[in-house]
């Protein structure tokens, strides 16, 4: 396990009776680089949807949980956030429920000179993922997929 693996398995399993003492479920947690910073994010969801004051509450005992315990030496700064709408669906728990729902996808190269697509998440396995464009269905290899994220509908 990496380090970033680690310091998000540690972050999560502190945030899971604060998200469940607050009435939010976890969505995510990364730890990133973006330039000279760290940052560790924890997206937190709900039915209905979070709101600023979950995100305050949520990021407030994190905040207090992560100074207590000190699981991450390197200094970083902590944000706590809705996933959005147009969320990034990286685990098989987020693919599952969105089945139905219309997606994009980006990939690492292009297929038929195209590297971006979009349709009805149909289903998954471990090696791939399919989507409903129009009357056909497409698969993808999960490898060759760089993002995978709701389609926003304006």
């Amino acid at each position: 396990m990496s380090r970033r693996e680690d310091y998000e398995r540690r972050t999560e399993e502190l945030l899971e009776p604060i998200a469940a003492a607050n009435g939010v479920s976890i969505y995510d947690v990364e730890y990133v680089k973006e330039g000279s910073d760290y940052y560790l994010r924890a997206y937190i969801d709900k039915p209905g949807g979070v709101n600023i004051q979950d995100c305050e509450n949520v990021s407030r005992a994190l905040s207090e949980e992560l100074d207590r315990v000190d699981p991450i030496p390197d200094a970083y700064i902590l944000e706590v956030s809705s996933p959005g709408l147009g969320r990034t669906l990286k685990k098989d728990k987020h693919l599952q429920a969105s089945i139905g729902q219309e997606v994009e996808l980006k990939l690492f190269k292009p297929i038929d000179k195209c590297k971006e697509y979009s349709g009805i998440l149909e289903r998954f396995d471990a090696d791939s993922i399919v989507i409903r464009e129009g009357e056909s269905e497409r698969s993808f290899a999960r490898s060759d997929i760089a993002l995978i994220r709701l389609a926003l509908d304006f």
